[in-house]
């Protein structure tokens, strides 16, 4: 099969495409060739060992699986003989982190993983870009608790994980406020929030509003610019680290402040959430926001575009 391969961390230019032995299932396993994937900031970000700390579940000096790629969706092709919930032909999704793989034209997936099929009206792009954008603002949208009637601002509307919380926000009962640049306020609109904010002609930290829950999706600000937005006992969550990794000690400190204060929660794979994901596609209320579809051929160009801070959503790959 061909996949892309990076044997050693560092940028995209480290990555080329070969031919390797096609995967073969175990007893309760299946393989699934591939018909989309993404590239991701969670798949650039592993790639370069950023943060340091993630070589521990990568590999310390090399990667251990040099074939990076956390979406998929495809059909499958083999069952192992204790498969039970999937079969030969289906239309399946899912995400894969830590394990990867997803660059290729094959990759073997375990039937208890984060995995699922795809609903008939959803294409394989589609369903390639609704895993790892929406995992991630769900784990931000359980760790803050959102819940009916509350206010939610998600900066950054216009990223996989933004685009994602956006639609998926309302779904636990609260409004959403939008923030994004002026090229994508129509967009972003399309999506249903309560407001759009364009960040580019007005200050959303001085919108007039408080929330309970802020999302930085982007990572570009922090909770000292936001607390102003925070209802007195809001949460303030971000997906990166922030100025000087300060999320982490400010989280700490959360859990025994009870005012406006940080949260960092742990991402972790809930087959339950999985579940939510593939409803929402398929009675439409989650549409993932695509960049770009390109061959996986030119994977090392969409992995910069990837790491620019300027993509749309997500980046499609198809191998």
């Amino acid at each position: 099969m061909r996949a892309a391969v990076a044997r050693q961390y560092g940028p995209p230019e480290g990555i080329t495409i070969e031919e390797l032995p096609d995967p073969r299932p175990a007893r309760d396993e299946m393989l699934v060739r591939i018909r989309a994937t993404t590239v991701n900031r969670t798949d650039c970000a592993f790639r370069r060992a950023s943060p340091p700390i993630s070589r521990f579940l990568t590999g310390l000096r090399r990667p251990k699986q040099p074939v990076f790629g956390t979406e998929f969706a495809g059909v499958v092709e083999v069952v192992g003989p204790d498969v039970t919930a999937f079969g030969v032909g289906d239309r399946v999704f899912g995400y894969r982190e830590p394990q990867f793989g997803c660059h290729a034209e094959y990759v073997v997936v375990g039937q208890g993983e984060y995995v699922a099929r795809i609903p008939d009206h959803v294409t394989f792009e589609q369903a390639a870009a609704a895993t790892e954008g929406a995992h991630y603002s769900l784990t931000a949208i359980r760790g803050a608790s959102v819940a009916d009637g509350q206010a939610v601002l998600v900066y950054g509307a216009t990223g996989a994980i933004g685009s994602a919380a956006v639609q998926l926000v309302p779904l636990f009962g609260a409004s959403v406020t939008a923030v994004c640049g002026t090229a994508n306020v129509d967009r972003v609109r399309a999506f249903g929030p309560r407001r759009v904010i364009d960040y580019q002609t007005e200050d959303f930290t001085l919108c007039g509003e408080q929330f309970e829950f802020v999302l930085d999706a982007v990572g570009k600000s922090s909770f000292g610019a936001c607390k102003p937005l925070l209802k007195p006992g809001g949460i303030f969550c971000s997906s990166e680290l922030g100025p000087g990794m300060q999320n982490i000690p400010l989280a700490l400190l959360g859990l025994v402040h009870r005012g406006r204060r940080v949260k960092f929660p742990i991402p972790r794979l809930r087959k339950d959430d999985l579940e939510l994901i593939r409803q929402a596609l398929d009675d439409g209320r989650f549409v993932p926001l695509i960049d770009s579809t390109r061959p996986l051929t030119e994977i090392v160009d969409a992995s910069r575009h990837a790491e620019s801070g300027q993509k749309v959503g997500s980046i499609v790959l198809v191998p």
